[in-house]
């Protein structure tokens, strides 16, 4: 059956290249290239045991950053192909969308950002695009991947600009300014941090907050943070679970949560799709620049719904993530993180050998930076180790 191609669709013919060109790859198309090699890098597999809310020793059913990324691709190419946009872009997206995260999830990372505030802090997307230009090195021309500008914009702009008009910062990064990171990159490379991403980053981004929103629920209730009867009055999910007890009133409890949960993905899905097809035959978008010169991202959920995602959200941060058993395990990682940075800080020789090569102590910035990129690569498992290795100490199990 062949396929639609929307007019704002990104086109990998019409793609501004690569850094480092190279010759084309046969029948992938650069953008095809471009997934394939981010789920073949380092960074990739190291998702596997980096939290996603919980540490991995705590079952393996549990979603990690690995599986959600999956879910989230997987959520990103149903929503481009229904909108006519490029699969593989969209896919690429949400494959490369966690790759800077650190150990312990966003407690590793809050942590890492106050240790690197003297330094410039530390951002898990602008980490994204550190691994991807610099740190991932696999290829004798080039260091990072040297993917596409297009898989690069919407890596750094899947949330939307960085930037305003002026040049100045927006969004969460007005407090205190741009990462360095993504400052240094485009120094030399520009991605028009003022504009949107094209409309395939824009999917990818609200795939992920249709997958973590819905496969949270599933977790939370596997791990018995909150109760199936608790979801009654949350707006999608309880009019979700209401569907399902009405359809099988004897259904059993894990069933129950499955079927729960896939109605609230397939609403969400479902919305997207429908409102994003509205706004292109409102706005009228005749091409992907049309798509990054516009005032308002183009992919969107309806009011209704998205409202119901922010109420979703709400229930989820207060029963889930603020849960006293998730914050007292969060609250010994960050000390995890804190401990192991001020050791590599204050005695380079417990670097393993391949990062102290290179490595300049006496220029403090940027030695802590090489720290950094240190941690912020260690997957939940190797952390622990290594703080076991340098304290003789299980701060998570005892």
């Amino acid at each position: 059956m062949q396929r639609f191609t929307a007019a704002f669709a990104s086109r990998p013919e019409d793609s501004r290249g690569r850094v480092f060109p190279e010759q084309d790859a046969g029948p992938r198309t650069p953008f095809a290239r471009d997934r394939d090699r981010i789920i073949h890098c380092q960074a990739f597999r190291r998702l596997k045991h980096k939290t996603q809310v919980f540490v991995y020793h705590e079952g393996d059913h549990f979603r990690t950053r690995l599986t959600h990324t999956i879910e989230v691709a997987q959520v990103a190419r149903s929503i481009a192909r229904a909108l006519g946009l490029d699969e593989d872009l969209a896919e690429a997206l949400a494959l490369a969308h966690d790759l800077g995260h650190t150990p312990f999830g966003h407690a590793g990372e809050r942590e890492l950002d106050l240790l690197m505030r003297p330094f410039g802090g530390f951002d898990h997307n602008a980490q994204s695009l550190r691994i991807l230009t610099r740190l991932e090195r696999r290829y004798a021309a080039f260091d990072g991947l040297n993917l596409t500008w297009e898989t690069l914009e919407g890596l750094v702009k899947h949330n939307g600009p960085l930037v305003n008009r002026e040049g100045d910062p927006a969004g969460r990064y007005r407090a205190h300014g741009l990462p360095e990171a993504i400052l240094d990159y485009v120094a030399d490379h520009d991605l028009e941090l003022h504009s949107y991403a094209s409309a395939e980053a824009q999917v990818a981004a609200i795939s992920d907050d249709i997958a973590y929103n819905a496969h949270d629920i599933d977790d939370g209730l596997r791990a018995g943070l909150f109760g199936l009867i608790d979801l009654g009055d949350v707006p999608l999910a309880g009019a979700a679970l209401g569907e399902v007890l009405r359809l099988y009133p004897d259904l059993e409890h894990d069933r129950a949560v499955h079927e729960t949960v896939r109605r609230v993905m397939s609403a969400m899905i479902t919305d997207v799709i429908q409102e994003t097809g509205a706004c292109a035959v409102r706005l009228k978008p005749v091409s992907v620049a049309a798509v990054r010169g516009m005032e308002e991202p183009l992919v969107r959920f309806g009011p209704e719904m998205g409202e119901s995602n922010q109420k979703l959200q709400l229930f989820l941060n207060e029963s889930m993530y603020r849960h006293e058993k998730i914050e007292e395990i969060m609250d010994r990682a960050r000390r995890v993180v804190r401990a192991l940075f001020d050791a590599y800080m204050n005695d380079p020789k417990l670097l393993p050998q391949n990062w102290q090569e290179g490595a300049h102590p006496d220029e403090t910035a940027r030695y802590a930076r090489q720290v950094c990129d240190f941690i912020a690569g260690m997957t939940d498992r190797y952390a622990l180790e290594q703080h076991k290795r340098l304290f003789d100490l299980d701060p998570l199990f005892r």
